[in-house]
């Protein structure tokens, strides 16, 4: 028993640091070069009120959401799941609003689309099995 709920809270800890990684990547690349993060999806950015635009959202939008994941991943490991769970699914329902609206995704989107469903997954079940661990253990830490 012991030995699975080291293996649930490491798991979670591991998931919520790799989305971290992967936020943080993406909000510095924005931060310090927006052109080269919409280099990613082929748009060129045609002025400063762009640049500025994607510069905030995925730069400094995106080092926000990093810094909570490492507050709630020394704080409260549920909240943080919880938060990707929403984070990635809401992401994936954008992209199939897009296919729903706009017809079929690229190759980076379709790969996205799976990428993020499967984080958001993950998130459920790790989020799941994190929250009756603590039930049964009362150890909320």
């Amino acid at each position: 028993m012991m030995n699975a709920q080291k293996m649930i809270k490491a798991c979670s800890r591991a998931y919520i640091g790799f989305s971290i990684l992967s936020l943080a990547y993406v909000s510095i690349l924005s931060f310090w070069n927006p052109q080269a993060t919409m280099n990613l999806v082929s748009t060129q950015l045609p002025n400063t009120d762009a640049i500025s635009s994607i510069r905030g959202i995925y730069g400094g939008i995106g080092l926000l959401i990093a810094f909570l994941l490492v507050y709630l991943l020394l704080n409260d490991i549920a909240k943080a799941l919880f938060f990707l769970l929403l984070f990635w699914a809401a992401y994936a329902i954008s992209r199939l609003v897009t296919i729903w609206a706009d017809g079929p995704l690229g190759s980076f989107g379709s790969k996205w689309l799976i990428i993020e469903s499967t984080f958001s997954i993950l998130a459920f079940l790790l989020l799941i099995l994190y929250t009756r661990m603590t039930k049964e253990t009362g150890n909320h830490s």
